[in-house]
């Protein structure tokens, strides 16, 4: 085992110190290979230092600005920030370069979303969900920025998916609810709602829109 596995098992185990020895030692050694950089960057975000992580993914991207990685510890450290035009600059630069990785597209996915731009996070949720089909947040976050596009047809079956997963999912319930008023199916909308606060019964979403039927219902019963 060469010292950056090393390094990378110690960080692993939380032996952010012995880590760092090592991370150090290798930069020393290599201090023109941007692979260290990255590497005890990626350690320093680990323990929350983001200030230096940024400085090592900047020195990193110095030295070879098409290191694909260093973009991605540079989106993480924006997203987490909650800087999403940052991020998402940083996430399609590695994306661009090459870095075919579901967590990278779900990212720059989400930067959109968090800004509301629904329609252009698609194809970025969509390729974390083709890369990484078992994720059941990835296929639920690409359902519902189907759902928030106005996409209604498209997400139905990706909310239904999600339910094949995981059958105690209440958002996924909530969401085909929805789908179902949309298609004007009242019955089939206050059975979802229902299952939705069966699992999960503080879901305000879904018990004031059962409530919203049921008041209906009884309106048109008197």
């Amino acid at each position: 085992m060469d010292k950056n596995q090393q390094a990378i098992e110690r960080m692993k185990e939380q032996k952010y110190e012995e880590a760092a020895e090592l991370f150090h030692s290798i930069i020393e050694e290599n201090p023109d290979d941007p692979v260290g950089y990255i590497n005890f960057g990626n350690l320093l975000m680990h323990m929350n230092d983001t200030e230096r992580a940024a400085r090592f993914y900047e020195r990193a991207l110095e030295l070879d600005e098409e290191a694909a990685t260093a973009h991605y510890g540079l989106g993480n450290l924006y997203y987490e920030k909650s800087d999403y035009q940052k991020a998402q600059k940083h996430f399609r630069q590695a994306v661009d370069i090459g870095l075919d990785e579901a967590d990278a597209y779900f990212l720059l996915g989400m930067t959109f979303v968090h800004q509301e731009q629904f329609k252009l996070a698609l194809p970025y949720l969509m390729r974390a969900s083709e890369l990484h089909p078992d994720d059941l947040e990835y296929l639920f976050q690409y359902g519902l920025t189907l759902a928030q596009s106005e996409h209604i047809e498209d997400a139905k079956p990706v909310f239904q998916k999600v339910l094949e997963m995981n059958d105690k999912h209440s958002d996924a319930y909530y969401n085909l609810g929805v789908i179902a008023l949309y298609e004007e199916d009242l019955s089939g909308a206050l059975d979802h709602f229902e299952k939705a606060l069966e699992i999960q019964p503080e879901h305000v979403l879904a018990a004031n829109a059962k409530k919203q039927i049921t008041d209906a219902i009884n309106a048109d019963d008197m």
